[in-house]
C-alpha cells in the first residue's frame, strides 16, 4: 500500500483497552482511525519547532486504510509513521501498526493539510517545518 520509509520514523506503543474491543472480541476499526490520528498528533509534536506547534494544526483529508488481521484485547502493538513529500499545504503520511511479532495489523496512508490557527486556511509547507520529517 506504501512505500518502505526512507526518512526518519516515529514509533508509538499501542494497547486496546476494553471500550477498544468490538463485539467481535477485537479491536473496532475505528479504533485504528483515532490511534492514526493520536499518531500523528504525537509525531508533530515531539518533531516540530515548538513555535509551529503554537502557530500551526494539522487536518486530515483523506484515510486509506486496509486492515489486515485483528488484534485481540490482550495484545501489544507498535505503530510507526512517517511522512512523503510535501505537496503545497499537504503531506502524505504513512502508518503501519504491527503486533510484537511483527504481523501487521493495518496500513494506512492518510493526507493532512497544514493550517495556520490565526487564519484557520490552509497554508503551503515551507521546508523549514518540513525538514524534522524529512530527516534534513
Amino acid at each position: 500500500m506504501h512505500p518502505a520509509p526512507d526518512r526518519p520514523v516515529f514509533e508509538l506503543p499501542l494497547a486496546p483497552g476494553p471500550s477498544d474491543i468490538d463485539e467481535l472480541g477485537h479491536v473496532n476499526n475505528a479504533v485504528y482511525v483515532r490511534w492514526i490520528q493520536d499518531m500523528a498528533t504525537a509525531h508533530w509534536r515531539a518533531v516540530a519547532r515548538p513555535e509551529h506547534v503554537d502557530r500551526y494544526v494539522w487536518v486530515v483529508t483523506r484515510h486509506e486504510i486496509d486492515y489486515r488481521r485483528a488484534t485481540k484485547p490482550d495484545e501489544r502493538l507498535v505503530a510507526r509513521t512517517w511522512v512523503g513529500e510535501p505537496q503545497g499545504a499537504r503531506f502524505d503520511r504513512f502508518v503501519e501498526i504491527a503486533g510484537e511479532d511483527g504481523s501487521v495489523r493495518v496500513q494506512a496512508r492518510t493526507v493532512w493539510a497544514l493550517v495556520e490557527l490565526s487564519s484557520m486556511r490552509p497554508l503551503r509547507i515551507s521546508p523549514e517545518i518540513a525538514a524534522p520529517f524529512l530527516g534534513k
